[in-house]
Parts: C-alpha cells; structure tokens; sequence
C-alpha cells in the first residue's frame, strides 16, 4: 500500500510538475553559472530582470512550462542610485562584477526605491544546483514524466504486441505458432539493452523514439506467458462451447480467452514498467535517450557522475535514489499482484 500511495503521488507530481517546481521555465532550463554545484539548501539574493512582454499564462503552460521572459541574475549586493540599482553579481570569493541597470528596464515603478520590493528576492535551492546552475529540484521534478511517461508507452506497445502474438501462437498453434515463437527466440537471444540501442540509432534520437525503442524490445516475455496461458484455456469447456456455438475464432479469442488469462500479464506489466524506466536511464546516461534540455533522471546522472570524486556526490545520488525507489515500488506493487491474484489456483 505504501508503494501504491508513493507512486500515486509521483503521478501527480508529473502531472502538475511545473506547478511545483520553483523555476516553472520550459525544461526548467533557467540557467545560473555563477552558482553552478551547490549544495541542498543554498540560499541567495536574486535580482530579476523582467522582459519586454510578460510572460503568457494560459492552459498550456501550467503544464507544459513557458519559455525564459525574465533574467535572473545572483547578487551578493546591491545599492540604490539616483536613476536606478548598482548590483555586484555573485562570486564564491566576493569578487563579483558591478553593474549599472536604470530605472527604465523595471516597468511601472516610480522610484529606484520600490526596486528590491519587486525585482529582487531571497531564494533557496533544496536540492542545490546542477553545473549549470539549474534548480536541481525542478529538474527532478519535471524528469519524472520523462520516467512515468516512457513506462506507459513500453507496457502499451509490449501489451499490444505480445498479447497479439502470443493469442495468435497459442491459439491457432502449428506453421503460425513455429513462425512466432522462432521470432520471440531471435529477439530473446539479443541483449535488451543492446536491440534498444540499435532500434534509436535506426529511429534516430529522440523523446519518442526511445519511447517507441523500449516497447519494442519488451514484448517478447508477455508474448511467451500469453502463448503458454491460451494453450492452456483453450482446451477448457466454455472454449469448446463457444466454438459449438458457432462463435468466430476472432470473438473467442477476445470475448472468451483474453479475460481469463489476465491476472499473469498484469503481473509481467508490472515489471515491465520498471525495466522500462531503467532501460531508459541507461539510455539517457549514454546519451541516446532524452536530449538536453530535456530533464531525464539518467541524464543528470551522466552529466555529474564525475563529481562523485570530486566531493559533490549528492548531485548523481539523488537522481540516483530518485530511479531506485521508483523501480522499487513498481516492483513491489508486481509482486503483491502475483500474491493477490495467485495465477497458479
């Protein structure tokens, strides 16, 4: 129950990501270099530059993020001057450099005075900031669709497939059955990780892609468990009845078969969705999965794992932890669905 709870709550998450997330920028993707690696909870003061048009609000940006409209520049100090606001931008050794902005570049205020009130503000990073200076919580925030999203997608197409041939091998058998189960042992015999690999590289990189590489890759087991389960039901009475009655094999199949032979492919969707979220960091780590800037939980981790020895680990551990505890829920809700449905009674 509690995995249940945890990933109804990544689920959520996902769907409202940018509503949560501090930066709500396209792909979070609001860069800082002057506060690059820094750790959980690091605190600074921001002065905002606001754009020329302001930023539209609308349907599609509550869930999809809006594009950078302002500019977002650390400080460590700032003064009033008579037409305006000297800044001295953020250094770790103070050194930062001054610069001048006028009155002009902040709409609708009156006097340099009003400001900092508007246009500057404290802010805090819970999880630090990646190398680029990015806000590592809305990254992480808005990378857990890329993880929900392309398990959905694999167990789709795997379902699709392997439900299909696995009903056509087992119910029909012979020259059919020979045919289909010689391709689920040429592809069973390939990697998993390597035929991914091959089908992006055919498909090309991409979001979709990789989505469509993975479900590809995952219907062979659903395939081998559906063929053994048909074989097994076929011979029951209520098929053979349903063949006396005249019923099409199509409407035996669907109607009759299918939904007493569910409980274990279930089971296996389970798995699946936690094979494919993993498939799909490994991707990102070798660079062929989700391309930047697009937040992907294995793409964080490829572009820090060097600072694990160079005294920064948190920066790939908490992706790191993100991944784990994602598979383990789905893992775990899998086998409370093979002890709740107990396939073998």
């Amino acid at each position: 129950m509690l995995s249940v709870a945890f990933l109804t709550l990544a689920v959520l998450v996902a769907t409202f990501a940018y509503a949560l997330a501090p930066d709500n920028s396209e792909n979070a993707n609001q860069m800082h270099l002057s506060i690059h690696s820094k750790a959980p909870g690091f605190n600074v003061t921001m002065l905002v530059l606001p754009a020329g048009v302001a930023p539209k609000k609308n349907f599609y940006t509550f869930f999809f993020g809006s594009k950078n409209a302002t500019t977002e520049i650390p400080i460590s100090s700032y003064s009033i001057l008579e037409n305006g606001i000297s800044i001295s931008q953020y250094t770790e050794d103070g050194s930062g450099l001054t610069k001048e902005f006028s009155l002009d570049q902040f709409p609708n205020l009156a006097a340099p005075s009003q400001i900092p009130n508007k246009y500057i503000r404290e802010q805090t990073f819970l999880l630090g900031t990646d190398k680029y200076g990015r806000d590592l919580l809305s990254r992480m925030l808005i990378g857990i669709r890329i993880s929900l999203a392309i398990g959905f997608v694999a167990v789709f197409i795997s379902l699709l497939i392997g439900v299909s041939l696995g009903a056509i091998a087992g119910y029909f058998g012979g020259k059919a059955d020979a045919i289909i189960m010689w391709i689920i042992n040429v592809t069973w015999s390939i990697p998993t990780l390597l035929l991914v690999i091959a089908i992006t590289l055919a498909l090309g990189k991409g979001f979709w892609q990789v989505f469509i590489a993975v479900g590809l890759t995952m219907w062979v087991e659903v395939a081998r468990v559906v063929r053994g389960q048909v074989m097994s039901v076929k011979q029951k009475q209520y098929v053979t009845a349903a063949r006396a009655l005249g019923f099409t094999d199509y409407r035996i199949i669907t109607k009759h078969i299918l939904p007493n032979i569910m409980a274990p492919v279930i089971i296996i969707s389970a798995a699946n969705f936690a094979g494919a979220i993993l498939i799909e960091s490994g991707l990102s780590f070798l660079g062929i999965g989700a391309q930047p800037p697009m937040p992907s939980w294995g793409g964080i981790i490829k572009d820090h794992y060097s600072y694990i020895v160079l005294g920064k680990p948190y920066l790939a551990i908490i992706p790191g932890l993100a991944i784990m505890s994602l598979v383990t829920a789905f893992m775990l809700v899998g086998n409370a669905l093979r002890d709740a449905l107990d396939v073998k009674n």
